[in-house]
């Protein structure tokens, strides 16, 4: 690229789409949109549920509240900008630097939330699995407000300081290969050095991993000999269908973003990436209130209830 093709610190950019034509391309919206509606009310009916049944003031629902506030966050920010780009030509996929900039900043918390999240949860099954006569004394309202304000908090600063490093930055490109705008696509639009930044998102991405995946590994390790050890039927029977609800979540968000960084390593599959990079956040969004939905005897109990008494209502 010659000097004079190279644009200094603009503050417009241009960001990517997903390669579609014709009536393809009217596929993928429809196909995005109701994904994103059905992702809205999921996630906002868990809320809402959790906060009208006060049989659900428990401090796993509470957590999945946070992890649907999460999943509601993230998708509002990344899907409603792909779904306009998806009609839009080329030439009009412009975002403001400080817009895109706040993107890759809420893009980030999302997947750093969806960790620390779920290792708080991890916590919440591993004292009810393994100390379930103590669980109402350590799990109090106190508790959970510490494990939430540590998953958000720890998530707010790992990526203020990814993003610090980057908005640091001078800028000579504008054109961002991504669907959304994320730190990676960001700093590749300077031409400094950007070895720091680099360095710091592998720590990052290494230290979030080791923690996560470690945390899960060593709850699900004492659940498990808590369960061997055991000779209660009713706890193993909890301890199975609590946690596989929480892991099989866990390995969907995991897979998803393994996905991604999988694709990145392979420039000819760059399309396949900017699927990878949509279901990346329709995925979890969409099936995690669907799977705590189904396996919870609570949330269950609930809909029967309002099931039997408007059966009753509507009745002669």
């Amino acid at each position: 690229m010659s000097e004079e093709d190279y644009v200094y610190n603009s503050f417009t950019l241009q960001l990517e789409s997903l390669n579609v034509s014709g009536g393809s391309r009217y596929a993928a919206f429809v196909s995005i949109l109701l994904s994103y509606v059905f992702i809205v009310v999921a996630n906002v009916g868990v809320a809402v549920l959790v906060f009208l049944d006060r049989s659900l003031h428990q401090p796993m629902y509470l957590l999945l509240c946070s992890l649907s506030a999460n999943d509601l966050f993230g998708n509002s920010v990344v899907l409603p900008r792909v779904l306009l780009d998806v009609l839009r030509p080329p030439a009009d996929r412009l975002i403001g630097y400080y817009e895109c900039v706040l993107q890759a900043f809420i893009v980030h918390m999302f997947s750093t939330t969806c960790h620390t999240v779920l290792m708080a949860m991890a916590f919440d099954r591993y004292v009810a699995i393994g100390n379930p006569l103590r669980y109402s004394a350590i799990m109090t309202n106190r508790m959970v407000t510490k494990l939430t304000a540590g998953a958000w908090g720890a998530a707010l600063i790992l990526v203020g300081i990814l993003l610090g490093l980057t908005v640091r930055l001078s800028r000579c490109r504008t054109f961002m290969r991504s669907l959304y705008c994320n730190n990676a696509s960001l700093f590749l639009l300077s031409c400094e050095n950007v070895f720091i930044n680099n360095a710091y998102g592998l720590a990052f991405t290494g230290v979030l991993f080791t923690a996560s995946i470690g945390s899960m590994v060593v709850t699900y390790t004492k659940i498990t000999v808590v369960c061997l050890t055991s000779k209660s039927a009713t706890l193993n029977r909890k301890a199975l269908k609590t946690c596989t609800t929480h892991l099989l979540v866990y390995l969907i968000m995991c897979l998803s973003g393994m996905i991604i960084i999988i694709l990145q390593r392979f420039p000819q599959y760059a399309e396949e990436k900017k699927v990878a990079a949509v279901l990346f956040h329709i995925v979890p969004g969409a099936l995690n209130p669907v799977i705590y939905g189904m396996q919870s005897k609570e949330i269950q109990k609930y809909f029967s209830r309002k099931f039997y008494s408007n059966k009753v209502l509507m009745s002669p």
